[in-house]
């Protein structure tokens, strides 16, 4: 369809069903009119041709913080905010993007190489992705694009997994009719970041991004890593990501550090990652490890150990619908992150500690908190209860500013063609 045609369809409430699916029934008119201007943007820029409609989330880690570049266990889930692309094949191998408020990216993929390309750029990440797909004998092909993304940059959120998610998602329906798993999908985009963006992520974000729901992952096997489908009540709580504004600027060196020091561990004892590691043959050797790889790399090999299983017994608390053991355990993982894992603040700036000031807030207004993603600066993952939720945004907001708080829902699609996606009945954003 034609993209003034399309945009007309979504005015006309063509897309309405869909949209309820995706983002919830309360927010259809603000879908409705967000993706009519994702179309001007399109058309402004490659004019009115055939176009198709893409949706990938953003996601949350539930826990398993810095677990998954091990090989380890983690609990992630889809939310409803998501990128939002208007794609359209063309005949040239060349990928041309322009992602709302930024200048377009125009990147040639007919023989994409990591050396080539200019590290820490969205053209980095989309011949990495192709590189991805071509290596997995999966076609590839060029295309034009527009982007918009409420997934914040820097909110700990994903935007950078969902992105390269998009680009696989785009090349799968595009030229390999929509067969594409989400888990390669996934891979696809670590592939990118790794390889070709210069950042050593693990597997979770783009997995989360790509599956949808809520699931408990395990990546023993990264080529093909457990999944598994759960529902996760809350009860009289509800879920917020508190972004604490800190700077990110120069903290690709802190988020290196920990698999580094981790995979240091457990090279010690021949081992290509922590998960490969005798857990009480790490304990037995401390004294050698501490003069080896130093305190924090032992220590940050502790919370892994224990982040490990705190995510199998928060499975099954899930599973048993036992609500406040589970969040006893996110509690744990939360301690476990400040005192062991050490990724709370940048040592490069100890006078700027935004996220331990929010944790402390989030404490004392009654609400069960962690630190979210990555770590270093930006946010915090709180559990706030529904009584207390007012009062919680604003405490929060005065200190962080008025957009801090950001209250989410859970969502059962991952990576999807927008016009093809097929909603089940009773599976919107906020019956999960």
């Amino acid at each position: 369809m034609k993209a003034t045609a399309l945009q007309q369809t979504i005015r006309d409430g063509g897309y309405d069903a869909v949209f309820a699916g995706l983002y919830g029934k309360g927010r259809v008119e603000t879908q409705r009119a967000r993706y009519a201007r994702l179309l001007d943007g399109f058309l402004a820029v490659y004019g009115d041709r055939e176009a198709a409609l893409f949706s990938v989330p953003g996601r949350t880690e539930v826990s398993g913080n810095h677990t998954d570049h091990q090989h380890g266990r983690v609990l992630a889930a889809a939310v409803d905010i998501d990128i939002i692309a208007a794609a359209s094949p063309t005949d040239e191998g060349v990928v041309r993007l322009k992602s709302e408020g930024y200048p377009e990216d125009v990147t040639d993929i007919r023989r994409p190489d990591a050396k080539a390309c200019r590290r820490g750029t969205s053209s980095a990440l989309i011949a990495g992705v192709c590189a991805a797909f071509e290596a997995a004998g999966r076609k590839t092909g060029g295309f034009c694009a527009y982007t918009m993304s409420d997934v914040l940059t820097g909110s700990g959120l994903s935007s950078s997994a969902a992105f390269e998610v998009m680009l696989g998602n785009i090349l799968s329906h595009f030229y390999n009719e929509g067969r594409v798993p989400a888990v390669e999908l996934a891979k696809s985009g670590k592939y990118a970041e790794n390889e070709f963006f210069g950042k050593p992520c693990g597997l979770m974000d783009q997995a989360a991004c790509a599956v949808g729901g809520f699931a408990y992952m395990d990546f023993a096997s990264a080529a093909e890593p457990e999944i598994e489908k759960l529902s996760l009540e809350l009860g009289g709580r509800m879920l917020c990501i508190v972004n604490t504004g800190g700077n990110h600027a120069d903290l690709t060196d802190d988020y290196a550090s920990i698999p580094a020091e981790m995979k240091a561990v457990a090279a010690v004892f021949g081992k290509n990652c922590l998960r490969e590691v005798d857990e009480a043959a790490f304990y037995a050797s401390l004294p050698a490890l501490r003069e080896t790889c130093g305190d924090r790399a032992v220590l940050r090999a502790i919370h892994f150990f224990a982040e490990n299983e705190r995510v199998y017994a928060q499975r099954a608390c899930i599973r048993a619908g036992d609500t406040e053991g589970f969040l006893s355990l996110v509690r744990e993982s939360g301690d476990s992150s400040f005192k062991y894992l050490q990724n709370i603040y940048t040592v490069k700036n100890v006078g700027e500690q935004g996220l331990s000031l929010a944790l402390a807030l989030c404490g004392r207004l009654g609400a069960v908190c962690r630190v979210h993603g990555g770590g270093f600066a930006g946010t915090v993952q709180a559990y706030v209860e529904k009584s207390r939720a007012e009062v919680f945004r604003d405490t929060l907001s005065a200190v962080f500013g008025e957009s801090a708080c950001l209250f989410l829902s859970f969502r059962p699609y991952g990576a999807v063609r927008v016009e093809q996606t097929r909603i089940l009945e009773g599976e919107t954003a906020f019956d999960v």
